[in-house]
């Protein structure tokens, strides 16, 4: 067994998962209309591939982009497209998006599929189907699997990291994915060792799920891979972020500013890896996942296999309806590091690990009144990232961003463990997730700013030369126009001016037209 090392930092926290287990993992059904925004990960906008009034196909692809970030949206059913236009979304800004809306028929009638031997391929050629699927990762970034991959490839993986980690409270989606799919998880993980060939493949799991580590175990068992061990790590929060994870499994920190990449390390999300199995055996698209629906205010905790785009109301009365319907408090991942919901009616999207319902507010909206800070230094003790908290506070409580940044704010993982033991009850990470969103916000001004500044410049250079080319073309003809005349004799003194003879057989005629009309 590998050795194991440690992050600084991380809570022990009640993880509140037996709730959810205590069933096994149902298929929802189809609502009878799906909502599904354009843009449902990291990176550039998809455009339409549709338009209102056409019909769709399982497995169509009804959005996608050139650009390299991106990934596609296909239809989860078969149906009519109604509407594209802005929709309330699941986002932590609350702001609506633009959105593909499909009546379901009800028939679920899928699209033709294009079945190849996965082992026949290429690594790029792969690489072009996992981009073809849509896929990204499903650990609740939702970054593009296929750029990510691509980049691990170009920088040589050594050691690729499958991540079972489910260490956020509620959160029981990758378990049960786990327990049902992990010959899906162990054959997905084959196909990232075709395309990145590292050295050493590590597939970590907490030790408080002892079901999902027998599973995976024989799985990889009856279909064995080369250099690949299940490991079984202490359970303790955010040791499924990606840099504590890694820290744990090899003892490396990755440097600041830096990716993994760039000390030969991969994280993939095991949901991401029964996903990649069934886009390259089975040419389906990503156009449904699991969703754990959970909380003190639901009548049946429990996971369910969802498809995009159904309302979170939908996937609530699956689960047997409220347990209060008067005013109940929706947040869409953990207790942690998820964000409060307007409403029931948004939709189910890639990123939706699980969905919270609770009877009182979990997660603030947004910075508010709250004790002042005490300077306890416990948000310090608890960082996984090792900041400095307070100092972070601090600054982005005074808008003062350039000082975040200089403390390393973008290094803050968002995990909420700073807030959780607050005892002036600070939103901290609200108050970073805000300070972020406004540096963030500048940039893209700036960037705009400079790139119009840019064009502006460009067209001014372009119009001058222009002018100076049409200035030295006058002079040549003019130019040629006395050459030609001295040589029929006609003196310099006798000779016009071509260009102000031109004007003058302008004026001429704008005046003959002129009174031609009168």
């Amino acid at each position: 067994m590998a050795k194991l090392f440690h992050f600084h930092g991380g809570l022990h926290l009640d993880g509140h998962k037996t709730e959810s287990l205590t069933q096994e993992l149902r298929q929802a059904s189809l609502p009878a209309q799906l909502i599904l925004p354009l843009r449902q990960h990291i990176g550039e906008y998809n455009k339409p591939l549709v338009d209102v009034g056409n019909r769709v196909l399982k497995g169509d692809v009804i959005a996608t982009n050139s650009s390299l970030i991106c990934a596609a949206v296909h239809a989860p059913t078969s149906g009519i497209v109604s509407a594209i236009g802005n929709y309330p979304v699941p986002h932590p800004s609350g702001q609506p998006d633009r959105c593909i809306v499909i009546d379901v028929d009800g028939k679920d009638e899928a699209a033709e599929t294009d079945i190849i031997d996965p082992q026949d391929l290429e690594p790029d050629e792969l690489i072009q189907r996992i981009c073809r699927a849509g896929i990204v990762g499903l650990g609740g970034a939702a970054f593009p699997t296929s750029p990510k991959l691509a980049r691990g490839k170009m920088h040589r993986v050594d050691t690729l990291i499958i991540n079972g980690v489910e260490c956020e409270p509620y959160i029981t989606c990758d378990d049960m994915l786990m327990r049902h799919y992990a010959a899906e998880v162990i054959r997905g993980s084959g196909y990232l060792q075709q395309i990145l060939r590292p050295q050493t493949t590590l597939i970590a799991i907490e030790d408080n799920k002892p079901e999902a580590i027998a599973t995976l175990r024989q799985a990889l068992a009856n279909h064995p891979l080369a250099d690949t061990e299940i490991i079984a790590i202490p359970t303790i929060y955010p040791s499924g972020g990606e840099k504590q994870l890694i820290q744990i499994l090899t003892g490396k920190e990755v440097p600041h500013g830096k990716l993994a990449f760039d000390i030969g390390l991969l994280c993939q999300n095991v949901g991401t890896c029964g996903a990649i199995t069934r886009a390259l055996e089975q040419d389906q698209p990503l156009i449904s996942r699991i969703v754990t629906c959970t909380g003190d205010n639901i009548q049946q905790p429990g996971n369910w296999e969802v498809r995009f785009g159904t309302p979170i109301g939908h996937l609530i009365e699956q689960a047997g309806g409220y347990k209060n319907a008067d005013d109940p408090y929706l947040v869409m991942g953990g207790p942690m590091m998820g964000f409060a919901l307007s409403g029931d009616s948004l939709p189910i999207v890639k990123a939706s690990n699980c969905i919270m319902v609770m009877h009182e507010e979990t997660i603030p909206h947004a910075p508010g009144y709250h004790d002042e800070c005490i300077r306890c230094s416990k948000c310090t003790e608890v960082c996984p990232a090792q900041l400095l908290p307070q100092q972070l506070y601090w600054h982005a409580r005074a808008k003062a961003y350039d000082r975040t940044q200089e403390f390393n704010l973008f290094d803050c993982i968002e995990c909420g463990c700073c807030s959780a033991v607050c005892p002036s009850q600070i939103p901290l990470v609200q108050y970073y997730r805000a300070a972020k969103s406004e540096i963030r916000g500048a940039h893209k001004a700036q960037f705009k700013s400079d790139r119009a500044r840019a064009r502006f410049e460009f067209r001014e250079k372009r119009l001058l030369l222009k002018q100076q080319a049409d200035e030295e073309r006058r002079r040549l003809k003019r130019e040629a126009l006395k050459k030609k005349q001295l040589q029929r004799g006609v003196s310099d003194d006798a000779m016009p001016d071509p260009v102000q003879a031109a004007l003058e057989r302008v004026k001429e005629r704008k005046k003959a037209v002129e009174e031609e009309t009168r």
